[in-house]
């Protein structure tokens, strides 16, 4: 087994300050909003020097990835779930569970991710970080359409590539509303709707909740 390595001083300070410019990042990101927000900001809420802050982040853009970075874990989580249904009704339930704990974590994460909605419409870098994220979702489900048509529970002529896209940005939509609307967000119609359409048209004899 590899032995853990030890931090020095040196590392053990450079750690906590990168760790102070992400705290005083997202507190002035979501105070401020990303286009209002500026690294002097930031760096005097974190009390560090110019110089000192731009060794670890040369811009908002590149905080704010590392603050997705931690989210998008999350998320990753639920996407990674594993998915090896025997039957259709049961392909619906681990489904509806995964869009359930999607939708719930963007009404949970929901101030940071209006920051990265607000800022992948300005930021290249941003975009280009949200496009990877969608990538690997789209990815993520095609793979578990491919298994369950080799299994015989899903209709074979879909596209898994092309019906892994359609799918994805059907709960991405949602998402966006889920950060908007908060507590108000319709989740357990959304759920519903989401999982009964998705199955009811991917996999055989399934026809929908019966809840």
């Amino acid at each position: 087994m590899e032995e853990k390595h030890a931090l020095t001083a040196r590392e053990r300070k450079a750690l906590k300050t990168k760790n102070k410019l992400l705290e005083a990042g997202k507190k002035v990101l979501l105070e401020q909003g990303f286009q209002k927000a500026t690294v002097t900001q930031i760096i005097r809420e974190a009390g560090t020097g110019y110089g000192t802050a731009y060794v670890y982040f040369k811009n908002k853009d590149e905080l704010l990835i590392v603050l997705m970075e931690d989210v998008m874990a999350k998320f990753y989580d639920v996407a990674g779930r594993t998915f090896a249904p025997k039957t259709s009704k049961e392909a619906y339930h681990l489904i509806e569970d995964q869009v359930k704990s999607f939708l719930s974590l963007a009404v949970e994460e929901r101030d940071i991710l209006r920051v990265v909605k607000e800022a992948s419409g300005v930021s290249e870098a941003v975009a280009s970080y949200w496009e990877d994220v969608r990538s690997r979702f789209i990815g993520s489900i095609a793979a578990d359409i491919r298994h369950v048509q080799e299994k015989g529970l899903a209709a074979k002529h879909f596209d898994p590539e092309f019906t892994a896209r359609a799918w994805y940005y059907a709960n991405e939509m949602f998402l966006w509303d889920g950060v908007r609307d908060g507590s108000s967000f319709p989740s357990k119609k959304v759920i519903q709707t989401l999982t009964d359409l998705y199955t009811g048209g991917l996999y055989k004899d399934q026809e929908g909740s019966s809840h």
